[in-house]
């Protein structure tokens, strides 16, 4: 065998290698080029009824909703793939050969200024800081540099072998590997014979199978490559969905009435009901650190309130009724500012427990936590929570110290009359976290409330009727202050436990300048993981709002005023066990008695007990 030949065969397995290492590599580059949102967050990330630190399994945990750090920066792909974008062949052969010849960075020279010095060709493998002697690839990048002499490190002398190689490097090195073999053929006596072309034109006959099945791989990964990004959804937006089936009923005699009412004794309505909630997120981020949510819904779950037990302490905490009609529920646009800063500007259906720490996080979600709708969290948070809510919220994070401020307006499209940002029905929310300890959270929270005489709810559909208006259809304000504790004791036993205090006052009408005074409270423990990886143990027992004290049953009793306090005290005792199916199943049986509901110890007992089943993809 000639010389020629001999040296070309010694070549070829650095060649060969070069570009099956480079196929690989640019596949991969393109799909490192592609702007991806991270997975987080269940239907994720932030479902109804879950906090933004909760992860959802919410749904658990939102996705949360980064784009990846090894992702390019969207406009330059974006401009990069575009018809008419593409790079001219004089720029791509300018950037392979600034991959080639790119100097060192600049040094310090023995006099002290700064030199910039060209990289010379890597002559041994040990000259690049990054490989070690004992990596699996260290034989081959021995053999490509020290015998072959055509491979190059970067200009600060390192190989970065764990990264992509993206189509400029791949040319750079393939052309480096060329010159060298032009170099060894011009070095021969005489060129290449005739006899060596047939030489090398066998060999190649011989594996073009070979080379045949290597390239239809090849191939076949570009086009399902293409075929996924023809098809591909959206480049920032990822769908999530959650649908929860539900079996419930009501069980007791007769229906509950408030203090000072006679007794009507009217029978539950207690047949056994089935129905859903089904929810799809589009959850997009446009630089990787905001958020941008859109929420359809449907569901037909009948809310256990008035017309059904005459209470509002039996509503279920996954209930709401659509008519099986797809409305929007959730839209805002979450975003940071600096490192310790983030806001919400909400468009509708917001609440402010979608957007603060509720310091009550395994019983908070409607999907996965508390059956109850009173057992969530403290009822303060419910005070503003309709579908057409609006407004913006603030989360500022010190590390052990989190601080939250709010304000939410449920007509904020209205501009007629007692409507509109700040005319109307508004609630504004102000709040202090404090995390000591890993394990241990307090939340001291205040909201100031208003509403118009028709659309008055203090208590947010959790107490007695009383609590909720507590001077009937009259424009009523309150100020509300809470205390949420949170104390994991031990990684499967944790407490929880809230109190709440309100101020209302009557604002127009016969009876303004009235005054009630309104407490709840409860207490919680939980036992994760129990009997499971995911399973979650939840018992609670507390107190739902009841008015303690109104002006209307004293200073306003010569007006012939309606009796408005509640006389006795209702107790609400909850069970629930949620089993863990899959990472996208959950079972939830569970059930809850109201005692002396209405705060009326003449109302019978009133059983409530549901199997919730969620899914989530």
């Amino acid at each position: 065998m000639s010389r020629t030949l001999w040296q070309t065969l010694k070549l070829s397995p650095a060649v060969l290698s070069a570009v099956i290492i480079a196929a690989n590599g640019a596949v991969a580059a393109e799909n490192s080029a592609k702007p991806l949102l991270k997975d987080n967050t269940a239907v994720t990330d932030l479902p109804v009824g879950t906090s933004p630190t909760q992860s959802n399994s919410e749904l658990a945990a939102l996705p949360s909703s980064d784009v990846s750090s090894n992702s390019p920066n969207k406009e330059q792909v974006a401009q990069n793939t575009e018809p008419g974008n593409q790079p001219a062949a004089n720029s791509t052969l300018d950037q392979i050969d600034q991959y080639s010849q790119e100097p060192v960075p600049a040094v310090q020279s023995s006099q002290g200024t700064q030199e910039t010095q060209s990289l010379d060709q890597v002559t041994s493998v040990s000259q690049l800081r990054d490989v070690d002697p004992t990596s699996w690839a260290f034989q081959a990048l021995q053999s490509l540099v020290e015998r072959y002499g055509c491979i190059e490190g970067y200009p600060d002398r390192t190989f970065r072998g764990n990264r992509a190689m993206t189509r400029y490097e791949f040319a750079a090195g393939l052309n480096s590997c060329l010159d060298r073999i032009q170099e060894l053929i011009a070095s021969l006596p005489g060129g290449i014979s005739r006899e060596d072309l047939d030489r090398l034109r066998r060999l190649q006959e011989e594996f073009a199978v070979e080379l045949a099945n290597l390239r239809g791989r090849v191939d076949s990964l570009e086009a399902r490559v293409t075929e996924v990004e023809a098809n591909q959804f959206s480049t920032t937006t990822k769908l999530r969905g959650e649908v929860i089936f539900g079996v419930a009923s009501v069980f007791g005699d007769d229906k509950a009435v408030p203090s000072n009412t006679p007794q009507t004794y009217r029978g539950l309505e207690d047949n056994p009901i089935l129905g859903y909630r089904a929810r799809l997120n589009f959850d997009s981020s446009f630089t990787g650190k905001d958020l941008l949510r859109v929420r359809l819904q449907a569901r037909n779950i009948t809310q256990f309130d008035g017309p059904i037990t005459g209470t509002s302490m039996t509503r279920l905490s996954y209930d709401g009724n659509s008519n099986n009609s797809v409305e929007l529920d959730d839209l805002y646009y979450r975003f940071p500012i600096g490192k310790n800063a983030r806001i919400f500007l909400i468009a509708n259906s917001g609440e402010f427990n979608d957007t603060v720490n509720t310091v009550h996080s395994m019983f908070d979600s409607s999907s996965t936590g508390s059956i109850s709708r009173f057992g969530r969290f403290n009822p303060i948070f419910y005070t503003v929570n309709t579908s057409s809510s609006a407004g913006a919220v603030l989360n500022l994070d010190f590390g052990s110290i989190g601080i939250d401020l709010g304000y939410l307006a449920p007509r904020a499209n209205n501009p007629s009359e007692k409507n509109g940002l700040f005319d109307g029905e508004f609630g504004a929310l102000a709040q202090l976290v404090l995390f000591p300890k890993g394990n241990f959270n307090v939340g001291l929270t205040y909201v100031r409330y208003y509403a118009p005489g028709n659309r008055v709810n203090v208590t947010g559909s959790t107490g007695s009727s009383y609590a909720i208006r507590p001077f009937g259809n009259v424009a009523t304000s309150s100020d509300s202050v809470g205390a949420q504790l949170n104390w994991r004791i031990a990684p499967s036993f944790l407490l929880s436990g809230w109190f709440g205090y309100t101020w209302a006052e009557a604002q127009t009408g016969t009876f303004k300048g009235a005054n009630a005074d309104i407490i709840n409270y409860a207490v919680s423990l939980g036992f994760p993981d129990l009997g499971f990886k995911g399973n979650f143990l939840g018992l609670l027992a507390g107190v739902p709002p009841k008015v303690t004290s109104n002006d209307l049953d004293g200073s306003f009793q010569n007006l012939a005023a309606p009796n408005r306090e509640d006389k006795n005290t209702s107790y609400h005792l909850e069970a629930f066990y949620r089993i863990q199916v899959s990472n996208n199943i959950s079972i939830t049986p569970g059930a809850f008695v109201i005692l002396n509901p209405e705060q009326n110890d003449n109302n019978d007992t009133i059983w409530v007990g549901t199997i919730r089943t969620t899914f989530s993809f």
